[in-house]
Parts: structure tokens; C-alpha cells; sequence
């Protein structure tokens, strides 16, 4: 974007909501979103089944409930970390420090990335211990769930490393220092001052005045004469 600060425009520009709405920031974030809810939502709902020998509960992932807990936190943590950014992609027209904007740049660039190292973990880590679980009744149940995570996972992927290219994007961009300036300094901030005498240093003679309380001297005063000697 022309003259944009690190993807933006002037700080206090109203926004457009259709605009907003089909950004393609906007788009992945609630596709990542979305792809949470189908990651952590099934291994809460039908992830852990009952054990052949008895009612305990154990995770359809080869019975590792790392492996289930590893599946949910990370997908909730997707799940609050899309609705926090997707608030602040809202809000960051309205941030007016460049510094805010850039460390507001960063943080999305850093967690982005990360997010998207852990979510690659995750889908390895799902596909190897639902690759060793042992076949039964208990997974034959639960296998539509332990498939929708592992498939959404790696959809996860996709989506936040496409983040993290928005985001490196939208860094790389800098800022225009001009978006920030005044009105007046960005209109007139080379206009003289109103009043100050503009003058070539040479005075005119039709700009003399004489200096007050002055008199001119009369060199012949009436009524005066010369006397003779």
C-alpha cells in the first residue's frame, strides 16, 4: 500500500468493514480460527474412549494423553490467539505511535511464526502416535475425530505460515513519517511566516522617512539682515 505505515493507513482513518472484511489478513485469521475449533473441538468431544478392560478414560492417540493435551492447548491457543489479533487488526488504524504499530507488527510476526513451528510438531505428532494406536472398538469410534485433528492441523499450518508472510510483509513496509505530520506542517511547512519582512537588503529611496521630531533649518529666517561693517 502507498504511503501506508506498516500496511495501514493515516492513523484515525475510519474503516471500512467491507474492506476489512475481505483482506486477506482478515480471511486467514478466521480460517485459522475456524481451523481450531476442528482441531481441539473433536479430541474434547470423542478423543478419549474407554479401555477394553475397563471404564477408564484413555486418549484415542495410542492411549498419550500428551498427545491429547498437546492437540488442545494448542488449538485454544490458536483459537484466543486469532480473536485477540483479529480485534487488533480492528483496532491497529486507530494506533497513531509508529513505535506501537511496529512492536504491534512484531509481536503478530513473532507469535505467527511460532504458532506455525508448533502447529507442523503437532500434526507430526498426532499422525505418528494415531499411526502406532492399536486397532478396536474404542478407535474404530473415535477414528472420525482423530482424523478431522490431524487434517486440520495441517491445514493449520498452511494458514499460519501464510500469516507469517502477511506479517513479514507488512514489516517490511516500514512507515512514512509523512502520515503522522500536521496538517499544517504537511501543507505549509515551507510557507514563510505571515508578517515577517521579506527584504533584498537594499533599501529604496522612496522608502526613506525622516526621523521624528526633527526640524528643517532655515538658512535665510525672514525678517533677518546681514549687517555691514
Amino acid at each position: 500500500m502507498e504511503g501506508a505505515s506498516f500496511g495501514a493507513g493515516r492513523a484515525g482513518a475510519a474503516l471500512d468493514p467491507v474492506s476489512f472484511a475481505r483482506r486477506p489478513q482478515t480471511l486467514l485469521r478466521v480460517a485459522s480460527w475456524v481451523f481450531s475449533i476442528a482441531v481441539f473441538g473433536p479430541i474434547v468431544n470423542e478423543g478419549y474412549v474407554n479401555t477394553d478392560s475397563g471404564p477408564e478414560l484413555r486418549c484415542v492417540f495410542n492411549g498419550n494423553a500428551g498427545a491429547c493435551r498437546f492437540g488442545v492447548v494448542l488449538g485454544l491457543g490458536a483459537f484466543i490467539a486469532c480473536a485477540a489479533f483479529l480485534l487488533l487488526d480492528v483496532r491497529f488504524q486507530q494506533i497513531s505511535s509508529v513505535r506501537d504499530r511496529r512492536r504491534a507488527v512484531l509481536l503478530d510476526l513473532g507469535f505467527s511464526g511460532l504458532w506455525s513451528f508448533l502447529w507442523f510438531v503437532g500434526f507430526c505428532f498426532l499422525t505418528n502416535q494415531w499411526q502406532r494406536t492399536a486397532p478396536g472398538p474404542g478407535t474404530t469410534q473415535a477414528g472420525d475425530a482423530a482424523r478431522a485433528a490431524i487434517t486440520f492441523s495441517f491445514f493449520s499450518i498452511l494458514s499460519w505460515v501464510a500469516l507469517t508472510v502477511k506479517a513479514l510483509q507488512r514489516f517490511r513496509l516500514g512507515t512514512d513519517m509523512s502520515l503522522f505530520a500536521t496538517d499544517q506542517l504537511g501543507t505549509g511547512g515551507t510557507q514563510a511566516y505571515p508578517g515577517y519582512p521579506v527584504g533584498t537588503g537594499v533599501e529604496g529611496t522612496e522608502t526613506y522617512q525622516s526621523p521624528p521630531f526633527t526640524e528643517t533649518l532655515d538658512t535665510s529666517p525672514k525678517g533677518y539682515q546681514v549687517p555691514a561693517y
